[in-house]
């Protein structure tokens, strides 16, 4: 089976395989760019960017978080808009809620709701986008963009007509704290009540194309109405069933629990922006702008003429590209599929144990013996991202979302690459090249196998590529008289791997940084273990097995993967010089201002793990001895600060019955946020306040770190709010109270952080606390 080294045709084989094969990947990754090109705005029959970036220029250059002042403005813009456009435009002042393990937070929310009937309404089409920012940017992608978008589109379907189905632009408020605009639109509003089909658009970086990410259960018919109606459809059912195993959530949450079906968007590429100072208009791609618009537009106007019923299925589809042809099958195909590609992968085996090229216990021991390359892969991946963050200490509050990661993703691939060949080096001699290539095949095919029961939608990512290599591999074994046969065979049936692995593992470094690093090398490496049979082609005959397990194989062949090791070395180093800090691409740092009102004593706080030069000015060491009694819940690093001028929040007590109690809680600074942590576990707490319906919420558990309970409320109003908490079984409890003002400008010494720095994306971030304990 295999010949020597010096076979020149042999190894031209080789070398003409994998350049087709790296060929098809690098064009997949090049495919799955964004390639809308932004449409000017004197083209005024069809979306355009450059008319959704001058709604922006109007309500998103400067942070909107929720109850700010620009948030107001803005939702005073969006209403005028929608009502010139000739919508019907109402203004839903509530309080929204929302609930984690010993938490109930709470906030003022005022969405806003336009709306345009339908000519021969079969159901309501919502589109929805939060206004609302985080704290710490101003959100022109997130969410601004989508905010943006709808206005455009709500002009142009205004202009035309209209919809046959009754049409719903909901602008939410307060996503950022907890989706707590689109929980209050659900739980009271009559149109959350009535349900019906709802697309909701995120964003999670500030460039790349909109992708359909997460779907309703029940997807079949949306599915194939989105790849038939948007004019470049993007995103694929792995997508929605990597999602559903996730702990994220968006608005589409709420909608989705309410009992609406519908379709979830977002682009995510350049992810170190998001919720930055960084998330501006200067940086946002217009080609996401535009084909977030475009799709938008073009899915308003399909479900806006749609039998709405006809849509509703309780069948899930799988569905995603091959170049620009989508395909769409329903998942009862997902079990023969992967039952159809384990076949051909036994197949083969069956055929390599006929013609003496591998017998059966030596090819499931190759199978076995994956899970080494695969760990060492996994196990190198983490170690990067820990060994990155200690050589620069910064990356520890990117989140492993960092603006320049492609060199560190070069030596992931050169990590995954080394430990390939040194596991296929050291065995192959021992086990032989056709039992580790068929043992490698069985991984894809069992992973097709695990997803066809547990995601059936992912399926298609490992049974396609095991499944058409195993063909290839069969076919390249036929007796055909043309030299060029094995070549074409075995680089169709890789084609599959190459389409898809390498740019899953693109989108896993987008989705989730270098903070699991490992997830992203190994798709890397699953890919590599394709290759296997084109790598042979290139190497020389393995070396008889001594016998002895521990002696390694002698052969100049080891001098790949060790070539391929300093590449990866010095591709960490590229990117350390690469990604250095500049006012461009800023560090991040986390500074907190906390007054403790009963002992007159103020601390700098920080939660970076090694502070930066900025950072250090303020703080000196990690004792928080100092800090007030149930602050800290986690490692801190505290600095001594002067004592601002400050009243501390106000916690009064309105009556008790039993082990629940009432109390009355304002913030006489008026700041904008206020927190109480309760020595003892919640379970049930309702938030009173002015010119709204009390809210009640149901609490399970103990926060994981500090004092057991929390009650949480953004957006205090100047009149304040009532709570009625109960504790089971305390008839007492101690409460330390917070209350939360963004920005540091009038804490004492503080100095504006240099161009090169900007502030973290933690909420606890860059607030001035002021803490009072009560007991009632």
């Amino acid at each position: 089976m295999i010949r020597k080294l010096i076979d020149t045709p042999r190894r031209v084989l080789g070398v003409v395989v994998l350049l087709i094969v790296a060929g098809v990947a690098v064009l997949a990754i090049w495919a799955e760019g964004n390639r809308r090109e932004p449409v000017p705005a004197a083209e005024t029959g069809q979306f355009s960017a450059e008319r959704g970036r001058a709604h922006l220029e109007r309500f998103a250059t400067e942070p909107r978080p929720l109850g700010s002042p620009a948030s107001d403005q803005a939702q005073d813009y969006l209403a005028g808009q929608m009502r010139a456009a000739g919508f019907e435009v109402e203004i839903q002042h509530a309080v929204g809620a929302s609930t984690a393990p010993g938490l109930a937070a709470f906030g003022r929310v005022d969405n806003v709701i336009a709306t345009l009937p339908g000519r021969d309404p079969t159901g309501t089409v919502v589109v929805a986008a939060h206004f609302d920012s985080a704290a710490t940017g101003p959100g022109a992608s997130d969410d601004g963009a989508a905010v943006a978008a709808m206005l455009e589109v709500g002009r142009l379907i205004a202009a035309q007509g209209g919809t046959r189905n009754d049409l719903v632009l909901l602008f939410t408020d307060g996503e950022e704290d907890g989706l707590l605009g689109a929980e209050a639109f659900v739980r009271e509003h009559p149109l959350g009540h009535a349900g019906g089909v709802v697309l909701n658009w995120e964003a999670r970086g500030v460039s790349g194309p909109s992708l359909m990410f997460e779907t309703s259960r029940g997807n079949a018919e949306l599915s194939a109405l989105f790849a038939e109606t948007v004019p470049d459809p993007r995103g694929d059912s792995s997508m929605v069933e990597i999602y559903r195993k996730l702990p994220n959530d968006t608005d589409f949450t709420e909608f989705r629990e309410a009992g609406f079906t519908g379709l979830n968007f977002a682009y995510i590429e350049q992810p170190a922006f998001y919720h930055t100072a960084g998330d501006t208009l200067a940086n946002l791609d217009p080609r996401s702008l535009q084909h977030h618009g475009e799709n938008m537009l073009a899915m308003t106007r399909a479900l806006g003429a749609a039998d709405l019923p006809d849509l509703n299925t309780d069948r899930d589809a799988t569905y995603f590209r091959i170049g620009p042809f989508s395909l769409h099958y329903p998942n009862a195909l997902v079990w023969p599929l992967a039952g159809l590609a384990a076949a051909l992968v036994t197949g083969l085996a069956v055929v390599a144990r006929r013609r003496e090229l591998a017998s059966t216990p030596r090819m499931m021991l190759a199978a076995v013996s994956v899970v080494l390359p695969l760990g060492v892969v996994i196990g190198l991946g983490q170690a990067l991202w820990w060994l990155l963050v200690a050589l620069r200490p910064g990356y520890h509050m990117m989140n492993g979302l960092l603006y320049r990661p492609d060199f560190y993703e070069a030596a992931l691939a050169a990590l995954a690459a080394t430990a390939l060949l040194a596991w296929y080096l050291l065995l192959r001699g021992r086990l032989g090249p056709a039992a580790l290539a068929i043992g490698a095949l069985a991984w894809p095919a069992g992973l097709g196998a695990v997803c066809a029961a547990a995601a059936p939608g992912a399926a298609f990512l490992f049974t396609l590529p095991a499944g058409f290599a195993a063909l290839g591999a069969l076919l390249a074994m036929m007796p055909v008289r043309w030299a060029g046969w094995s070549a074409v065979t075995l680089a169709g049936g890789l084609v599959m791997s190459a389409v898809y692995l390498p740019v899953v593992a693109r989108g896993v470094f987008d989705a989730v940084g270098m903070v699991y690093a490992g997830a992203g090398a190994a798709c890397l490496a699953l890919f590599g273990l394709m290759l296997l049979p084109a790598v042979e082609l290139l190497l020389p005959e393995p070396e008889a097995f001594t016998g002895k397990p521990w002696a390694l194989p002698r052969t100049k062949a080891w001098a790949v993967p060790a070539t391929v090791a300093v590449l990866g070395i010095a591709a960490v180093g590229a990117g350390l010089v690469a990604d250095a800090a500049d006012p461009a691409h800023p560090q991040r740092s986390h500074l907190a201002y906390v007054l403790d009102a009963e002992t007159g004593r103020a601390h700098w706080v920080s939660a970076e793990r090694y502070p930066t030069d900025w950072t250090g000015r303020y703080v000196t060491d990690r004792d928080t001895s100092g800090l007030p009694a149930g602050y800290a819940h986690e490692p801190l690093w505290t600095g001594p600060a002067d004592p601002a001028d400050a009243q501390a929040p106000r916690v009064e007590p309105r009556g008790r019955d039993g082990d629940t109690v009432t109390m009355h809680v304002t913030s006489p600074r008026a700041a904008s946020s206020v927190i109480l942590r309760f020595d003892r576990p919640i379970d049930l707490a309702t938030a009173t306040v002015p010119g709204a319906a009390p809210v009640t919420v149901s609490v399970t558990g103990t926060r994981p770190d500090g004092l057991p309970g929390e009650i949480r409320f953004r957006d205090l109003p100047p009149e304040g709010v009532d709570f009625t908490v109960r504790t089971p079984g305390a008839d007492r409890v101690h409460i330390t109270a917070f209350d939360e003002s963004h920005g540091l400008a009038e804490a004492p010494g503080f100095r504006p952080r240099p161009a090169d720095t900007i502030a973290s994306i933690r909420p606890d971030g860059d607030v001035m606390v002021v803490v009072r304990t009560y007991e009632l």
